[in-house]
């Protein structure tokens, strides 16, 4: 008889004989005692109260004001206006005055905020072109399906940028004067650098044309999307190098929000200039709209958000008051377990065998 291979027989598939594998390491099983669990319960619920007043006490340090001009002041014509479909296209501007009881020191950013719209639909977040948006000259001519039927106009002419979520880009435009003794003076906004560092500089990118950028050249053959008033290449008036899907306004709204009320940043208070070099002064304000988006067909609210940020955000109470309330919960199981274990572990019927 031949001698038996290696590696058969009913041992082969036995493991090494080591610790590690013939599960010998030392362990270590915790026994959960009244004496070791209640006080950590105790502790947990005294972090959770230090934290959730730390958070509290840093939004209430925050300053927030929140401006609806859907249909106040003059807007109430605007809004009527915006309400028929074949008018997407007429200007209409309009006014509302507000007033900032204290001043709000330091850097102010401005925000537009949106409420009742719903950018987390998912066939509203598929309903664009990614490899469209970085430039690529195939995609720009032949958008892709995820596009429709953003994705070419009825003259089969393809339209970019496509997609539902850029259709519907957020385009009134917002202007703030401050009355100072009578006098309307603008508050200065810086309006670029409002972008993510990637999404700037990664994920949107204008495409080139025979290496020359020249970018009404670079999108011949393209048109610009159903809903906006001008061409891709022109949404900026003050700076040509902020045109196109480079475009700051394009980017921070192509970011779609998690939650159907939310905010999106506008602008940055530039402190360099005369009154509002410690921050926005306290006053009668005017806020001075171009009125171009529809908020009646999803029966939402439109606003200006003007807000203060720390190192926890802007003014957001969820997280304070979440932490207040588990640190409650814990503290109420807690004092329950306590009074269970006085009345029954110590009479014999220890719950700890």
């Amino acid at each position: 008889m031949g001698k038996k291979q290696a590696g058969t027989g009913p041992l082969s598939r036995r493991p090494d004989n080591s610790a590690f594998k013939q599960q010998r390491l030392p362990a270590w099983s915790p026994s959960l005692t009244a004496q070791t669990v209640l006080p950590t319960f105790y502790i947990l619920s005294l972090v959770c109260l230090i934290l959730g007043v730390w958070l509290l006490v840093t939004v209430k340090n925050t300053y927030e004001l929140k401006v609806d001009y859907t249909d106040a002041g003059s807007c109430e014509r605007c809004f009527d206006l915006r309400k028929h479909a074949n008018a997407f296209r007429t200007t209409c501007t309009c006014t509302v005055g507000f007033h900032l009881p204290k001043t709000f020191p330091g850097a102010m950013f401005f925000y537009y905020g949106l409420r009742n719209f719903h950018q987390n639909l998912r066939r509203y977040m598929d309903s664009r072109d990614d490899a469209q948006m970085v430039g690529r000259k195939n995609n720009l001519k032949a958008p892709s399906s995820y596009c429709a039927p953003f994705d070419y106009d009825a003259n089969r002419v393809p339209i970019a940028p496509c997609g539902a979520v850029a259709n519907s880009i957020f385009n009134d435009s917002l202007t703030v004067m401050y009355n100072a003794g009578g006098t309307e003076v603008e508050v200065p906004l810086y309006r670029k650098g409002i972008a993510w560092y990637t999404d700037k500089n990664v994920k949107f990118r204008n495409p080139l044309t025979n290496n020359t950028f020249t970018l009404q050249r670079a999108f011949e053959g393209t048109t610009r999307p159903l809903y906006w008033q001008r061409s891709v290449y022109e949404l900026d008036d003050t700076d040509s190098n902020n045109n196109g899907f480079i475009n700051d306004d394009l980017i921070v709204w192509m970011r779609e929000a998690a939650f159907p009320n939310f905010k999106k940043l506008y602008g940055v208070l530039n402190r360099a200039q005369g009154h509002f070099t410690e921050g926005l002064p306290a006053g009668n304000y005017t806020l001075s709209i171009n009125y171009n988006f529809p908020a009646e067909p999803f029966r939402g609210r439109k606003e200006l958000v003007i807000s203060t940020v720390t190192w926890f955000g802007g003014q957001n109470y969820f997280l304070p008051i979440a932490y207040l309330v588990t640190s409650g919960l814990i503290l109420v199981t807690s004092v329950l377990l306590t009074t269970v274990y006085v009345k029954v572990g110590k009479k014999g019927k220890n719950m700890e065998e």
